[in-house]
């Protein structure tokens, strides 16, 4: 099949690389010449492993371009993908400019029936306006779809190519066959494509991660609870999680969540409720005990060496919101971080992936950054783990003792053992254990 996908942040590359692998040709349409220019080269803006040798590969074989032109992508393309940001707006609901902008020129540059896919995560109503922006620039027949993703970042290609599900909202039957053929293959092993109609599905990409991130903020609340009666968070987590009726995922106790999509979703389902006259109470909660799970680790530094940091040196374990993936967006470690600069510490930080995104959107040269683990501890009063990449589950606790001027460690993710640690001398401080 033909297709074109507009834009080529993180879900137009994965989706338009991920569509050529299986067969099909694909043209992704980006206003940003010097991307364009290196996406052809096989350099990409973002880490998600697996996506550089597939895309390389596509590529390679002609199956992948990229282009600034929509004439040179739509009279081609059979369907259409619309994938470029919806930015929060101050009052949390999604900024649709980019979306309509795509569809009044790929209107412009349609030439015959197409099925325009919006798959960028939108509010319920926004394939409404996108079918009235087309309307109005163009003469060809169109049918609009509502096909959200459900990407989890470092591990998109999976996500992609082996779907729990696929969620195809059509008002025709026409573009509903469109679909059902185009994600045929994804789905050989018996995974559903659900259909429903449009408004259904445009909610239900915000629902999904409304419940997800309620699970969150609801497990953060217990552990703040378990550290004022002297239970263990993980004994908690196992023992709900067990439940057939639960289930065990999204229940570890942490920092809270960050990233592209659960902050901007839940605000986003907040501020639509708002529009139609209902207040979602819960989901306010969500939000608001996640703004607060953030500074956690920075209070505990404060409990344990005073308001005043000046003098000292903190050594941090990994600046993104979660391991594989370079994304900082909403990160705990951007609040924890500035919350020790602010009482007058340094810091010197590692992460595998995120260093760059760190450098020159987030932190800055406000602080250090190490080549390795091991050289952010050196001669540092205390380590901060935020983000549980695997290279930082099992170190040699024996150096890391010797490098640091005090042995004290702040677990974000609660991956190391309490007990190990003390019998090794560590002072150890977990979340909600």
């Amino acid at each position: 099949m033909r297709i074109a996908v507009i834009g080529t942040g993180y879900v137009g590359l994965v989706a338009g690389t991920c569509f050529a692998e299986s067969g099909n040709t694909v043209t992704c349409v980006d206003i940003d010449e010097e991307k364009v220019r290196r996406l052809h080269d096989g350099v990409i803006p973002i880490y998600e492993p697996g996506l550089e040798e597939i895309l390389k590969r596509n590529v390679n074989d002609g199956r992948l371009k990229f282009t600034t032109n929509y004439t040179e992508a739509i009279p081609k393309a059979e369907v259409v993908f619309i994938a470029v940001g919806t930015p929060p707006g101050e009052d949390g609901s999604a900024d649709l400019k980019y979306v309509l902008a795509a569809a009044r020129s790929i209107g412009e540059a349609m030439t015959g029936y197409l099925v325009v896919v919006d798959k960028s995560t939108v509010p319920v109503g926004t394939a409404r306006k996108v079918q009235a922006a087309l309307a109005e620039s163009t003469d060809h027949p169109f049918d609009v779809v509502s096909n959200p993703e459900f990407l989890k970042e470092g591990a998109a290609i999976d996500d992609f190519m082996k779907p729990d599900r696929v969620v195809i909202g059509s008002d025709n039957q026409t573009a509903a066959d469109v679909m059902d053929e185009l994600y045929g293959p994804f789905v050989r092993t018996g995974n559903p494509i659900i259909h429903m109609d449009v408004e259904s599905a445009e909610l239900t990409k915000y629902a999904a991660n409304a419940m997800l991130a309620t699970r969150i903020s609801f497990m953060n609340e217990i552990s703040n609870i378990c550290i004022r009666v002297g239970a263990n968070v993980d004994a908690v987590r196992k023992g709900i999680g067990s439940d057939a009726r639960i289930g065990s995922k999204f229940l570890f106790a942490g920092l809270g969540y960050g990233g592209s999509c659960f902050p901007k979703d839940v605000q986003a389902i907040v501020r639509t409720s708002a529009e139609y006259g209902y207040d979602f109470k819960i989901l306010q909660a969500v939000e608001a005990v996640n703004e607060n799970q953030k500074a956690l680790l920075s209070e505990l530094v404060f409990n344990h060496y005073g308001k005043n940091l000046s003098g000292k040196r903190f050594a941090v374990w990994g600046l993104s919101f979660k391991p594989n993936t370079d994304d900082m967006r909403e990160a705990p470690s951007v609040v924890v971080i500035k919350a020790l600069l602010a009482a007058g510490a340094t810091v010197t930080a590692f992460d595998p992936e995120a260093v760059e995104e760190s450098k020159k959107h987030h932190l800055g040269d406000s602080i250090e950054y190490a080549e390795a683990p091991m050289d952010a501890l050196e001669g540092a009063t205390a380590l901060i783990l935020i983000t549980e990449w695997n290279e930082f589950r099992r170190p040699d606790f024996d150096r890391v003792k010797e490098l640091l001027v005090d042995p004290v460690i702040f677990d974000g993710r609660n991956i190391y053992s309490r007990g190990r640690l003390e019998k090794r001398g560590f002072t150890y401080y977990g979340v909600g254990t």
